[in-house]
């Protein structure tokens, strides 16, 4: 059996404006950067193997965090990087919906058929398939330890979604709060949930914050 502890990375100033990121490379917040830390305190008794990054700088520096405490280096894969929202990142969300409503609108109802305009835009099932192939090696070269792996809002919703059978239009019933926990575990093939988006380290079992670009 393989744990896989799945943290979203923290805050950053894009996510309070309701930026949307995607695969721009952006800065933890100095919120975030004390969420950074409160995630890798509440895990720094619980025994980790490895752990596992994307190579976004918001998400090595929550993985940092956390690897830290047990004197461990991060592991980048380029495979948990976020979406790419293609033109619409840097831009407002608000900005987005004037000048894309139909598309905007279809993200929202129907994200399982929106492929993200411009040059490197992906869907959904693009990042599902190459975050689901880094799932499988993992199960494959990691069996029997536990993983932390530290990646973003898209990724963790694909990869949940897909673990337990749901297709991507159920993307947008599945939350993820800045440094929230999820845990899941792989025996013979079959996963399940153990834990999904806790964030008690923060002071609150669930938080109340919608976010309005990823």
């Amino acid at each position: 059996m393989i744990r896989i502890i799945l943290v979203r990375h923290g805050e950053t100033n894009w996510n309070v404006e309701g930026r949307y990121q995607g695969q721009e490379n952006t800065d933890l917040s100095p919120r975030g950067l004390e969420q950074g830390k409160l995630v890798g305190e509440a895990l720094e008794d619980m025994p980790v193997d490895v752990y596992i990054s994307s190579p976004l700088k918001r998400s090595f520096m929550t993985a940092e965090f956390c690897a830290n405490h047990q004197g461990k280096e991060v592991i980048a894969d380029d495979r948990l990087t976020e979406i790419n929202h293609g033109v619409w990142e840097g831009q407002l969300s608000t900005d987005i919906s004037a000048e894309y409503p139909d598309m905007f609108h279809q993200w929202h109802t129907e994200p399982h058929l929106v492929q993200m305009p411009g040059e490197g835009g992906e869907s959904l099932e693009d990042v599902r398939k190459r975050v689901r192939e880094a799932f499988d090696e993992y199960v494959d070269t990691y069996d029997g330890k536990t993983v932390l792996v530290a990646a973003h809002d898209a990724v963790n919703k694909a990869i949940i979604c897909d673990v337990l059978g749901l297709g991507m239009e159920h993307f947008w019933q599945i939350k993820q709060d800045n440094t929230c926990v999820n845990v899941l575990e792989c025996d013979k093939g079959v996963w399940r949930l153990v834990l999904m988006n806790y964030t008690g380290h923060l002071g609150y079992v669930f938080s109340g914050i919608e976010q309005k670009g990823l």
